[in-house]
């Protein structure tokens, strides 16, 4: 038998042989992998040769968007070449039309009188400087343009940044400089409430997208002079303004200069989010631990900038980061120090009690079946193992099938639309658990179980702690199926030892070593926080006077 015949004959059969004239496309690898973005070049006095740069950079011939005016430039009764660019939708036109080409293009007393000396006067003497064409640059400056935003640049690095934010930059022939003018006007979205974090008695006002609008609420919300904000760009390409805010009277030196060592020594191409922004400025990456606190509330970030942390805002992102962090802080809600002492001691009890139960109830329930039955009264041993009767499969198997099931339900109640949302929890929980009941696919009991586990989860207030839980549980469920209360044992050694080797911006994690003066996990009343918590080293340690309500005790 000829097997070469034979191969050949099934190959013919099954491989598709293309007609040679049919389309064919394919990617190769012919385009260069270096490519270098040249954005160090100066600004000329020749208005040629920059709009030809800008022209290039900007690929003016494909781009609908870029906006590019060419005019005459009317001064001490001369005309210059001028040209203004922005991107259309990005940039108010009116306000382009009113207050940069108007003054400019059209003769008026500022642009058409011609005088060849200044008069100033120094001291009651009469000082004459002679005019020539350098004040021309100072002259636009000073008479030409009513803007109150208005920065001389000469890099293109800073040019094209301002283009990108919505900025229009005027170029003038003769003179080596632009000018970078304040006009943006795209379509945001106006100030709301918090979507995530949600809180009864307290503000209701949540950031947005634009930095400029979350600073301002940051201001408006500490409203002291000694707010610092700075402004950093990170990525190469992107060039994503952020801002770092700290109270520079009460935040620690040593804190801002690490925060900013590290922001500017970041080497990326793009920054589009908070997210990405915690996972390349946090210590230690190998655990999905959350070190930083991500908060949307601007009263949030102004409680903590007093308290002596730094606050990072990125433009296009309505979340800050808020560091540095410590376990408590996870538990802890905006709430908190709105409500009396004793109602928020116990809330934050109740978020204790329901991180345990999240991170180890699931672990304990298949510990207690398993190996240690001992701990079950008969009666509830019985009515247990009846239910598990007619199950044909192992614990583990159904504990992680319920788990992963209550997930995914979990997760399409967030994706799906809004008013399907409430119906895929109601399906989920009452008809496919009841039918999985009915089936002997699960034990009641589990369903219980699960149930108990998904609630308390859900009182987690941080939504990147209440995920590490949620991943969390699954670890400590396998060790529970291995060796039982020992593996649980095992797992929270090591899960303690984890969390004690981690620190946050030279904060200790679980530890922060906080002195009896400063009360790090129990709320106070605010007539006895005196202190700021001594692990941060703020300039300034008290918060308060003695007696703060002197009110009540004149006399001392």
């Amino acid at each position: 038998m000829n097997f070469s015949r034979l191969k050949q004959s099934l190959n013919n059969l099954i491989t598709y042989n293309a007609p040679k004239d049919s389309y064919n496309f394919s990617l190769n690898n012919s385009t260069s992998k270096n490519i270098t973005y040249d954005f160090d070049k100066k600004v000329s006095a020749n208005i040629k040769e920059n709009k030809e740069f800008i022209n290039i950079k900007y690929n003016t011939l494909i781009n609908s968007d870029i906006i590019i005016r060419n005019f005459k430039l009317k001064s001490n009764n001369k005309s210059y070449s001028a040209f203004i660019i922005y991107i259309d939708g990005m940039s108010d036109s009116n306000l382009i039309n009113r207050f940069i080409l108007q003054p400019l293009m059209m003769r008026n007393k500022a642009n058409m009188y011609k005088t060849q000396s200044l008069k100033t006067y120094n001291k009651g003497k009469k000082v004459i400087i002679k005019k020539n064409s350098n004040n021309l640059a100072v002259e636009i400056e000073n008479s030409l343009l009513p803007q109150n935003s208005l920065v001389k640049e000469t890099d293109f690095n800073n040019i094209f940044s301002a283009i990108n934010m919505g900025n229009c930059v005027l170029f003038v022939d003769t003179i080596a400089i632009a000018f970078n003018l304040d006009v943006k006007g795209f379509k945001q979205r106006s100030v709301s409430t918090p979507n995530n974090e949600i809180i009864i008695k307290g503000p209701q006002e949540a950031f947005v997208e634009s930095i400029r609008v979350n600073t301002s609420m940051l201001r408006r919300a500490t409203n002291t002079e000694n707010l610092v904000i700075e402004n950093v760009s990170i990525g190469k390409i992107s060039k994503t303004p952020c801002a770092i805010c700290y109270l520079k009277n009460i935040a620690n030196s040593d804190l801002v200069a690490e925060v900013r060592y590290r922001l500017n020594n970041l080497d990326v191409d793009s920054l589009l989010s908070t997210g990405q922004l915690e996972q390349l400025i946090c210590e230690n990456n190998k655990y999905n631990i959350p070190q930083v606190i991500s908060s949307e509330r601007p009263d949030k970030a102004a409680k903590n900038l007093y308290a002596g942390r730094v606050v990072i805002l990125i433009n296009g992102n309505p979340y800050c980061i808020i560091l540095p962090a410590t376990f408590v802080d996870f538990i802890s809600s905006s709430e908190d120090t709105n409500l009396n002492p004793i109602f928020a001691n116990f809330l934050k009890f109740l978020r204790f009690l329901a991180l345990a139960i999240t991170l180890l109830l699931p672990s304990f329930y298949i510990a207690i079946v398993d190996f240690h039955q001992e701990l079950l009264p008969t009666e509830l041993l019985f009515s247990l193992w009846a239910s598990r009767e007619n199950v044909p499969f192992p614990i583990i198997f159904e504990l992680i099938v319920m788990e992963i099931s209550f997930e995914l339900i979990r997760e399409a109640g967030l994706r799906v639309p809004s008013p399907i949302g409430p119906t895929i929890g109601i399906v989920g929980a009452l008809v496919l658990g009841q039918a999985a009941v009915s089936a002997s696919i699960v034990s009641p009991f589990l369903i219980i179980i699960v149930a108990i586990t998904g609630i308390a989860s859900f009182a987690i207030p941080d939504f990147s702690f209440g995920f590490h839980l949620r991943i969390t549980r699954f670890l400590f469920t396998i060790s529970a199926y291995i060796a039982g209360f020992l593996g649980i044992a095992i797992g929270l050694y090591v899960y303690l030892c984890i969390l004690c080797s981690l620190k946050s911006f030279g904060v200790p994690y679980v530890n922060p070593n906080s002195n009896k003066k400063s009360k790090n996990f129990f709320v106070l009343p605010t007539w006895m926080q005196e202190f700021r918590h001594n692990y941060l080293h703020p300039k300034r340690e008290q918060a308060q006077g003695k007696i703060s309500m002197k009110w009540r005790h004149p006399n001392e």
